[in-house]
């Protein structure tokens, strides 16, 4: 099913150590425990651009770099029955969005629906994870945010909006909720830092340079986004041919729901750095939505038609060649299923960076299977 020439890290043992690497950062312990869930949710499902793989870079180096405050301090600063503003105060992203998530849900037994916006806010991980807090209240969940800009508009070549993911979960009568949890643009940097790290090309058409021209050599994307000489393209391509504008026109919607209902930074103001190039937190917005299906027509009814929308989907005819035909969320289960009593695959970057940690922080404790 994958690559098994990586070595497997068992998922207790992984939870353990990022636990104890952000404890040692000054998070609290059960909200270390969170972020740490959260990232092994991606590697659960195979989405691991947002796993163990960001751990180092994307939060323990902000941390210690003094962008990103490791006690998270959550004010309201407004509410009604079915809404909410939150401000994170530039805290992990993880621990701002379960408290709203969790109003949204609250809200919306009492009341039908929920939705909180959030400001102020850091990388909150993978997307699914908090729409899958609502599918397991037999809810339909909805969130977005926004990030630093990296996707150039159509006919542009600027690096204006972020990935900006816009994702639905909806509960089923099967074993597993559907879940669209995607990013707006064509390919997401996580993707990037992926095959960077294994050598990988970036297929082409999916970045784009400042002088026009396709880009595919990882590394050097990496580099140019960040010195904003390259950008991603949005979902459908470079250009109109595959309907580019389309993929454009969703990750505005998210960049509009994520900072302009919380009065937050939009834009180019998200690329972390001021005006003298000095790294500061990155300001992100997010939203969230749960919907109650008992509200409509009874969950269970709710569940069953969706089911039958999916099997029936999947049982349709199929393309010559082709053995089975996926529905959202279902290939996230069959790794979940194959990996559930395996472990965590680890590249050899990871496996440095933990060895490196361990190290740094004292937590001798910590012996991994794929040290000699």
């Amino acid at each position: 099913m994958e690559n098994d020439n990586r070595p497997y890290v068992p998922w207790q043992l992984t939870d353990d150590f990022m636990t104890a690497v952000l404890t040692k950062l000054g998070v609290p312990e059960n909200e270390a425990r969170l972020c740490s869930d959260v990232l092994l949710e991606s590697d659960r499902r195979g989405i691991e651009s947002h796993g163990c793989n960001r751990f180092k870079p994307i939060y323990v180096d902000r941390i210690k770099a003094g962008i990103l405050n490791p006690v998270t301090k959550i004010d309201v600063l407004r509410e009604t029955p079915t809404t909410a503003v939150l401000d994170a105060n530039d805290g992990m992203g993880m621990v701002a969005s379960k408290k709203a998530m969790d109003m949204c849900i609250e809200k919306a037994h009492k009341y039908g629906m929920g939705m909180v916006a959030v400001r102020n806010s850091s990388h909150y991980g993978i997307a699914g994870y908090w729409a899958t807090m609502a599918t397991k209240e037999n809810m339909i969940g909805i969130t977005g945010t926004n990030a630093r800009p990296s996707i150039a508009p159509t006919f542009g070549v600027e690096n204006m909006l972020g990935t900006n993911p816009l994702t639905f979960g909806m509960p089923t009568d099967e074993p597993f909720p559907f879940m669209l949890d995607c990013a707006t643009s064509i390919i997401q940097n996580g993707k990037i830092e992926y095959y960077a790290r294994i050598g990988h090309d970036t297929p082409a058409g999916m970045v784009i340079g400042r002088d026009g021209s396709e880009m595919t050599d990882s590394a050097q994307i990496l580099k140019d986004i960040r010195s904003q000489k390259a950008a991603l393209a949005p979902l459908g391509g470079i250009g109109e041919l595959f309907a580019g504008y389309k993929g454009y026109g969703y990750a505005t919607v998210v960049e509009i729901l994520s900072a302009a209902l919380q009065s937050g930074l939009f834009l180019r103001a998200l690329d972390g750095k001021d005006e003298n190039g000095k790294i500061h937190p990155y300001h992100l917005g997010h939203f969230f939505m749960a919907i109650d299906t008992e509200a409509f027509m009874g969950a269970e009814a709710f569940k069953k038609t969706c089911g039958d929308i999916l099997r029936e989907l999947r049982n349709s005819e199929k393309a010559p060649g082709q053995d089975r035909i996926y529905t959202a969320g279902e290939k996230e289960y069959d790794v979940w299923m194959y990996r559930k009593d395996k472990g965590v695959p680890m590249t050899e970057a990871v496996q440095k960076e933990f060895i490196e940690m361990r190290d740094e922080f004292g937590l001798t404790q910590f012996r991994f299977p794929f040290e000699k």
